[in-house]
């Protein structure tokens, strides 16, 4: 099956219509926030460092996402632009004409791009241009948008800071949806396969002016819930099965999953957490098993065809103190629950290494130099009077 989305002709030169800003042309933003735009009536212009992207973008104003299920659905997104990311100017031109900025770039890279989303602000301030503007940060990191705000606020002057505290909107973010790398041998550079499930929750009480209406994204009250539904159960989950895998020589994570030992350990850490989280936002437990068994037939998908070395790079990020492994490990502990599972878990994490990961590599040095104990404290900011510490050390060790 094949559909096609057409956004307002703004791509060619006359602005008309509403214009989204995206920063990240790879697959995630590719495959999910700029394809939610486009649908609903955007003109989106990428702004990316990768320059073949950028010009394939340019020549051809389209591209296609693939929905990839038991029978996949293709989806041609037109009226889409790139920006080169090293073209500041030409950046920051059109950001002073955006209606919605949005970023998919990894966390480490927001303070890069703030920089020049800083000169589009001053450029807003000395012009006084009254439109709102709402900038969303669509990265796997907990107060994505505000560690955003804190980048761009540090290379304002305090007229454009006024400014931006009386026109800006730094909402909050979650993100969910399984996109993994393409092929190396894939002849469209463009062409981007997805899961069907995703979703999106931004956070309602910081929207400045009218609410974006873009299909597919949901404005919730409490965000720092859903954050942690999200990233303690699909992205712990979705860590475990990687870890536990490859220790297992399993290729992708439909492979994984289906694996009775593998199955049972991520199914066991997801109930840890699970019951934790029941406790401590008061979600109904019917409803989050059906979220945890949603996650389970996701990860079957062998459409998808998911490297787990892919899933499991940068374990270094992953086992930090806010991440993926230690803190639902901790939250399950702070409810009295013994996080076995995620333990299991953690010390696959910890003897993850693989010469296509720089970051694991990194860390069996310091495993090496520095032994578990010194790891515990310096990568996942644990101390040695805490229980999880001794867990953990017990288990691994």
């Amino acid at each position: 099956m094949k559909f096609t989305i057409n956004s307002p002709k703004a791509c060619e030169g006359d602005y008309m219509g509403k214009i989204a800003v995206h920063f990240g042309a790879g697959n995630i933003g590719r495959g999910f926030i700029g394809l939610l735009l486009a649908k609903s009536g955007y003109s989106v212009y990428f702004v990316d460092v990768n320059e073949a992207i950028i010009d394939e973008l340019n020549i051809k104003g389209k591209y296609s996402v693939i929905i990839a299920g038991r029978e996949n659905e293709t989806i041609e997104v037109e009226n889409v632009g790139g920006i080169s990311g090293r073209d500041e100017a030409a950046v920051v031109e059109k950001l002073m004409l955006a209606d919605i900025v949005t970023t998919a770039v990894g966390v480490n890279v927001l303070p890069i791009i703030a920089k020049t989303i800083s000169k589009a602000i001053e450029g807003m301030a000395k012009s006084k241009r009254g439109k709102k503007l709402n900038l969303l940060a669509c990265e796997n990191a907990v107060g994505n948008s505000d560690i955003l705000k804190k980048s761009v606020y540090e290379n304002l002057t305090e007229e454009a800071k006024k400014y931006a505290d009386e026109n800006l909107g730094f909402p909050n973010t979650t993100v969910d949806r399984i996109v993994p790398e393409a092929r190396e041998d894939k002849k469209d550079i463009l062409t981007v396969s997805v899961e069907p499930f995703f979703e999106w929750n931004v956070e309602k009480n910081k929207i400045v002016g009218d609410s974006p209406n873009i299909d597919g994204m949901k404005l919730v009250e409490n965000l720092p819930a859903y954050i942690e539904r999200k990233l303690f159960t699909l992205n712990t989950a979705h860590a475990i099965t990687a870890y536990l895998g490859y220790q297992k020589n399993i290729g992708y994570i439909h492979q994984a999953i289906n694996h009775e030992e593998i199955r049972e350990t991520v199914k066991g850490a997801m109930s840890e957490v699970g019951n934790a989280l029941v406790k401590k936002h008061g979600f109904d437990m019917r409803e989050h098993q059906k979220y945890m068994d949603k996650i389970i037939a996701r990860f079957e998908n062998e459409a998808l065809a998911d490297p787990v070395e892919r899933v499991g790079r940068d374990p270094i990020r992953k086992l930090g103190p806010s991440d993926r492994l230690i803190a639902p490990a901790r939250t399950a502990l702070s409810y009295g629950i013994v996080p076995e599972y995620l333990i299991e878990g953690i010390c696959a994490a910890l003897s993850f290494k693989t010469q296509s990961d720089p970051k694991s590599i990194e860390l069996s040095q310091m495993l090496e130099s520095k032994g578990i104990e010194g790891v515990l404290k310096e990568i996942c900011g644990l101390s040695e009077d805490e229980e999880l510490f001794k867990l953990i050390y017990d288990k691994c060790n």
